[in-house]
């Protein structure tokens, strides 16, 4: 019998910028995700997880997995400058090698959720590599949601996103700002899981937040 699985990446920004407390906030707060997550049955079995870092380049962190089937998450590390083709880049060529390998191993993969982590602006002109990701005629493009705060842009995240979109309000420090991110990554993760595992769901719920506390969010219409 068949299963389905509901792919989630993170793709987190590792540039120099993130150094000290964000970068020292992030891997703490995925530790935390981590342990939420593997210690859910239903979660872990429905849930896949991927995490990719970029900075001048982007390296698969944690390959997409069962974390059933991991000890823990591998830390991030800053460095370098913030090139987001890279991500998206490398994002679209794992996600397709990921979804082919879920069908051969007899899942039924869902749609993939993005989760998009930036604390400043892109160095590169990144659009192609964004647009060959977002192509409706890739089968597998995913929902992205933005997140940024430090020096990142509204007019920026509006344009990495494919749904929704949050910024850090003034003032908001990196620990709190990434503890609120982990918070509803965590939220939609779980809930997405379980709904899906529901008797009565005839399909894949994705749930993503309305809301964040401490961010503005910023929306546009679903690719």
């Amino acid at each position: 019998m068949s299963e389905q699985v509901l792919p989630f990446y993170l793709v987190c920004d590792e540039s120099g910028s993130m150094g000290g407390d964000p970068i020292d906030a992030i891997n703490r707060e995925l530790a935390n995700l981590y342990n939420e997550i593997a210690s859910n049955p239903v979660v872990a079995d429905k849930v896949r997880l991927g995490i990719i870092g970029f900075h001048t380049t982007a390296d698969v962190i944690l390959p997409l997995t069962d974390l059933n089937e991991v000890r823990s998450i591998p830390e991030l590390t800053a460095q370098g400058v913030t090139n987001y083709g890279a991500a998206f880049s490398l994002l679209r060529d794992t996600i397709e090698q990921d979804i082919k390998e879920l069908k051969q191993a007899g899942h039924v993969p869902f749609r993939p959720t993005v989760f998009f982590l930036t604390d400043g602006l892109p160095t590169d002109d990144w659009h192609a590599e964004h647009r060959r990701l977002t192509d409706p005629g890739f089968s597998a493009r995913p929902t992205i949601l933005a997140f940024g705060f430090g020096d990142a842009e509204p007019a920026t995240l509006r344009e990495v996103m494919t749904f929704r979109a949050f910024i850090a309000d003034d003032g908001a420090t990196p620990d709190k700002a990434l503890r609120e991110f982990a918070k509803q990554l965590l939220k939609s993760v779980v809930n997405s899981a379980i709904a899906s595992s529901s008797s009565s769901s005839n399909g894949a719920q994705m749930f993503v937040p309305d809301q964040i506390k401490g961010y503005t969010v910023l929306t546009a219409d679903p690719v």
